[in-house]
């Protein structure tokens, strides 16, 4: 493994990356967290310290039973869900926050899925 994909190195980027970036109330931050068996996402208002909308694939309904939930495809499944919840609310532009993770696999299916939701990024 290289030092580049650590743990603490991911840590580091997403630190590096939040000093600069906030979500407000008309452009919530739309944070993704990835572990080995499930993905999660979550909208987030950085001014007033709120969650306003969330989503993860541990969600009774959110896959066929018998269905993995830490895939490309619950990742998808995730970002849709997330990105109809922000529309319920109002939300049609985030400030996307890939949390330190490489942009491709999961990361980047649930960026696809909540565009395909009418999210904006």
């Amino acid at each position: 493994m290289t030092a580049g994909y650590t743990q603490g190195a991911r840590i580091k980027r997403h630190r590096r990356v939040r000093k600069r970036m906030s979500g407000t109330a008309e452009r919530p931050r739309l944070c993704v967290f990835r572990s080995l068996r499930y993905v999660y996402g979550q909208l987030v208002d950085d001014d007033s310290g709120r969650t306003l909308a969330t989503a993860d694939s541990r969600e009774p309904g959110m896959m066929p039973e018998g269905s993995a939930r830490g895939n490309t495809a619950a990742a998808t499944a995730v970002g849709k869900v997330l990105g109809e919840r922000g529309k319920a609310k109002g939300i049609t532009r985030v400030v996307f926050d890939r949390s330190g993770y490489l942009y491709h696999g999961r990361v980047k299916a649930l960026a696809d899925g909540a565009r395909e939701a009418g999210l904006e990024f």
